[in-house]
């Protein structure tokens, strides 16, 4: 690796300070061209000490490379272009720390990598854990932090893109560059150290679901045991890259694996870092994803990491309590059948043996051995396959598969599977091909009607949206959660979530209005967001293709009736109106959730029309005509 040398890039920065002309620093950089060309050596990070810096890049603000060695060649007005750069300040400030430290030696990567060399490029991402991790001390910079004081709560205002907190934990390269440096030192935008790893354990766990034994410990070596691959997975879930590629190859040091990069190969990077992974582990985790939901796809491997996003509390269980699990699985789930404890034993001796334990990659896809329920009434085609594993609730985990010819497929939508009564242990080739085309849909949001009711967009989790259009990706799941008031304590919340082209919508009352001073709406969308992320708390129908549906609930102590109106038109888009109603009867008695479908939608904001050379628009926008009566329009 190569090492910025903290005494010659200052030395040189003041020399340059001082001068007093053009002729002056040339002059200085001749007599001193060796000192300056070495502000970069090359060194083994095993056996040097060195400080390392994290951050977030800026858009071209950064010096690299090419940069960082050529400044003395650099005529003065392209010399103080570089230098006024945020990216340069930061490179010496950094180097500042370090010296005031004792560090002779510091690495970061804008400068200390040629990225025209895709050879060094490639060494470098698959050192960069070893180096974080092999560093004295890592200095993160938070360029977006004014405060003097690391920030404890979410901050929409200020972070609205990043979840509430600051862009540097929404990065997918800066995890890894959390857990592994032992020593990590936290700045704000002015270089004031906010913090350590180690004072600010438990606020970084719930910023990034990191469990405190992980961030506190420091480097994850073979003496402290690892996390399974779900939970692993579950801190990148929510993490963003600029390349799609890097979801996958930031990775790779977490998991101690190593691949080529091959940037243009879009999701199938991701495929691949999970095949690397079960070549070296068994771990049966790594089909856990989304597990408390009946959404799936038919590769056995998940898209993205965001698959994981419910999996941190994922546990692997022994053989005993598998077996264990089982039976209370069965018990819970077939209620009144006897349970064949026999059968039950052959199949504990049955799984004794490697089977249950070895992967093999085929070109039939991945062949796994494992417990499992045929259906009862299709055996051939349908089973509930049973993994090692369990949530923290201590349920066992379960995907369902169809077997089609020579593969089985993860099958979703298959809530309504009778399972037989006796498990047996069979071996399935699942495939692990992952989608290769993503198709798009936009989601374009009308809720003037709300508005028009005294009804506010209080704001959008899990990050802000701006204007009423939504790209929804088909890959991974999408749920977002709008919140709105009224002046007078009423509020209410809209879940939407997308998955595998299909749209679902559900409606969550606040409860409590009068709490709503101390309950803030940030509040309110988390509770909202982690309950709707679980689809079976409560029961969902979906919007297909060329549907219609609504969904209604009322607002607790109030007049007033929530309403969702959910429309497909088939291609690439789906229309949701929000609206607001005065409710009609007792206003004081049970609320209620209402999903029905309208094949013949009176007004809504899609279904404009006009009548001869009439038109109706309401806030400017074109509405629909419904019957009249009375005196005729002139």
């Amino acid at each position: 690796m190569r090492l910025l040398d903290v005494c010659a890039v200052l030395k040189r920065e003041r020399d340059i300070q001082q001068a007093g002309s053009k002729t002056e620093v040339l002059k200085q950089a001749d007599d001193e061209t060796e000192e300056y060309a070495e502000v970069l050596k090359q060194f083994d990070d095993e056996a040097n000490k060195y400080a390392i810096v994290s951050h977030r890049w800026g858009i071209r603000t950064e010096v690299n490379f090419d940069g960082i060695t050529r400044l003395m060649e650099m005529n003065e007005k392209d010399r103080d272009k570089v230098r006024d750069r945020d990216g340069y300040r930061k490179i010496i400030k950094s180097c500042e720390k370090a010296e005031e430290d004792g560090h002779r030696w510091l690495w970061i990567d804008t400068c200390c990598i040629d990225k025209r060399n895709s050879v060094e490029l490639s060494e470098a991402i698959c050192s960069m854990y070893r180096w974080y991790s092999n560093s004295q001390t890592c200095y993160v910079y938070l360029n977006n932090v004014d405060e003097s004081v690391f920030p404890t709560e979410q901050d929409f205002s200020k972070f609205r893109t990043s979840n509430g907190w600051p862009e540097w934990f929404s990065r997918g390269w800066t995890l890894q560059e959390l857990i592994a440096p032992t020593e990590l030192e936290f700045f704000n935008k002015s270089w004031v150290s906010i913090g350590t790893k180690q004072d600010l354990t438990s606020t970084l766990e719930d910023i990034t679901r990191i469990p405190v034994k992980v961030l506190g410990g420091g480097r994850m070596s073979a003496s402290r045991p690892r996390r399974n691959f779900a939970q692993m997975m579950s801190w990148a879930a929510d993490r963003k890259t600029t390349r799609v590629e890097d979801r996958a190859y930031s990775l790779m040091g977490l998991f101690g694996v190593n691949m080529p990069m091959m940037y243009g190969e879009g999701p199938k990077a991701f495929q691949r870092l999970q095949l690397e992974i079960l070549r070296v582990a068994s771990d049966h985790t790594i089909l856990a994803w989304n597990p408390k939901g009946t959404w799936s796809a038919g590769s056995v491997l998940a898209d993205d990491p965001s698959c994981f996003r419910d999996c941190h509390d994922i546990q692997n269980m022994d053989l005993d309590e598998f077996v264990h699990k089982v039976g209370g699985y069965m018990r819970r789930n077939m209620p009144g059948k006897v349970i064949d404890w026999i059968k039950l034993s052959r199949l504990r001796r049955r799984m004794r043996s490697l089977q249950l334990s070895r992967w093999d990659v085929t070109n039939l896809g991945i062949r796994v051995t494992l417990p499992v329920l045929p259906h009862r009434d299709l055996p051939k085609l349908f089973f509930r396959v049973m993994l090692p594993c369990c949530d923290g609730y201590g349920n066992l985990i379960t995907i369902d598969i169809f077997s089609g010819n020579d593969r089985s497929y993860r099958w979703s939508y298959s809530t309504w599977l009778t399972v037989g009564s006796v498990p047996v242990l069979k071996s399935l080739y699942v495939p692990y091909v992952a989608r290769t085309v993503e198709s798009r849909h936009d989601l374009r949001l009308h809720d003037r009607r709300a508005f028009w009711h005294g009804f506010t967009r209080c704001g959008t989790l899990p990050c802000e949206i701006v204007g009423n259009v939504v790209t929804l990706p088909s890959q991974g799941t999408t749920l977002y959660v709008f919140v709105y008031a009224n002046n007078d304590g009423s509020r209410f919340a809209v879940g939407i979530g997308y998955f595998l082209d299909r749209l679902w919508a559900h409606i969550v009352c606040d409860e409590h209005p009068a709490k709503q001073e101390a309950l803030s709406w940030v509040d309110f969308a988390n509770r909202v967001y982690d309950h709707l992320r679980n689809p079976s708390s409560s029961g969902r129908s979906h919007v297909r293709k060329n549907s219609t549906a609504i969904w209604d609930a009322h607002l607790p102590q109030t007049i007033w009736d929530a309403r969702v109106f959910c429309c497909s038109n088939g291609e690439s888009c789906f229309n949701v109106m929000i609206d607001i109603e005065q409710c009609s009867g007792c206003c004081t008695g049970p609320r209620e959730e209402v999903y029905v479908f309208e094949s013949q939608p009176l007004w809504l904001p899609w279904t404009s029309n006009s009548q001869g050379s009439h038109e109706l628009r309401l806030d400017g926008e074109l509405a629909k005509f419904d019957f009249y009566s009375g005196q005729e329009i002139a």
